[in-house]
């Protein structure tokens, strides 16, 4: 799966990820109105307390916000990372939006990274790799659930946590991005702790990274990455030169500050092993004001234009080292 991401990065000249994150706020109030109006309506919904329609309306709106961002981005960009959370809040209405973007995305072509920071003990997390990126099987049938292409996995619990990830990353052509060095200003509270030998935890979590991905090797690459956020540079290098055929997914850039510089060394000599996610800084574009002119009504051109000068500037700083 690894090289088929490869591949569309480089079909498409962009090694960018928009984030499908769609917290309410960034939905403008018309779609919000027309997803009310539209549930309101609906003959099927009748007699549901007022709560559940308020969360069948969230949810159809943000469905509705996605599938215009998609519409707009998908030329540009090889993927997309939902991120579940922003669906669950919402409920059962919510994960069905989340299962309908995912399958749009699908038709688009778009590789889907489900970001959903799954891990645990060995029997739970196969339950989890079956219902992210691999099959249940139910009388005789191997069934899809969710059918990402990738699954952001934790690794707090160690190989017992990880192996049933990699097993079906291999039985089904799929892959992971294992937490290493997270993007979040509190993450060195663990991720940065000094082992008896001066290593940082997140440098020892590496190592294992590039230890599982030896058994799931896709060409040069694994399909077994690293989430490595923008956000750290100097950890993003290091962890670059200790993960050397291990592809990195950067969270970080844009609204959590990181730069197209800072992110030029997460790439290796050729310009690839990483791609770099932007969550707000495209889908929530029209709040912002360098993209102003579009207003709520162009908030899906606001994204792309964003996209488009996100591509940009990463070309121009990866050209540049």
């Amino acid at each position: 799966m690894i090289q088929k991401l490869m591949d569309e990065i480089r079909r498409k000249n962009a090694p960018v990820v928009v984030g499908l994150d769609p917290n309410l706020s960034f939905v403008p109030q018309h779609l919000q109105a027309q997803a009310r109006d539209k549930v309101m309506s609906c003959a099927a919904y009748k007699g549901e307390d007022e709560d559940t329609l308020a969360l069948r309306a969230a949810a159809e709106a943000v469905w509705e916000f996605n599938r215009a961002i998609v519409d707009a981005v998908y030329d540009l960009v090889p993927a997309v990372k939902p991120q579940i959370a922003m669906y669950e809040q919402f409920g059962l209405p919510g994960l069905e939006a989340y299962d309908r973007t995912v399958r749009y995305c699908r038709e688009k072509g778009l590789i889907i990274i489900g970001d959903v920071k799954r891990g645990d003990i060995g029997s739970t997390s196969a339950s989890y790799a079956k219902a992210h990126i691999g099959r249940i099987g139910i009388e005789g049938r191997e069934i899809p659930v969710f059918d990402v292409d990738f699954a952001t996995v934790n690794p707090y619990l160690g190989s017992d946590g990880i192996q049933p990830f990699v097993d079906v990353c291999n039985e089904c052509d799929k892959g992971i991005f294992v937490l290493v060095k997270t993007s979040n200003p509190s993450s060195g509270e663990f991720q940065d702790i000094l082992t008896q030998d001066g290593t940082p935890m997140y440098e020892l979590v590496g190592r294992k990274v590039r230890e599982w991905g030896e058994a799931s090797m896709d060409g040069r690459y694994s399909n077994v990455g690293a989430v490595v956020g923008a956000t750290w540079p100097e950890q993003g290098e290091r962890l670059r030169k200790l993960m050397p055929n291990t592809f990195i997914l950067a969270p970080g850039y844009g609204a959590q500050g990181a730069s197209a510089r800072d992110l030029s060394m997460f790439f290796d000599e050729a310009g690839e092993g990483a791609i770099v996610n932007s969550s707000r800084g495209i889908i929530a574009a029209w709040t912002k004001d360098a993209y102003s002119e579009y207003g709520a009504e162009g908030f899906a051109q606001a994204a792309r234009a964003a996209a488009i000068d996100m591509i940009e500037d990463l070309r121009q700083a990866i050209a540049d080292r």
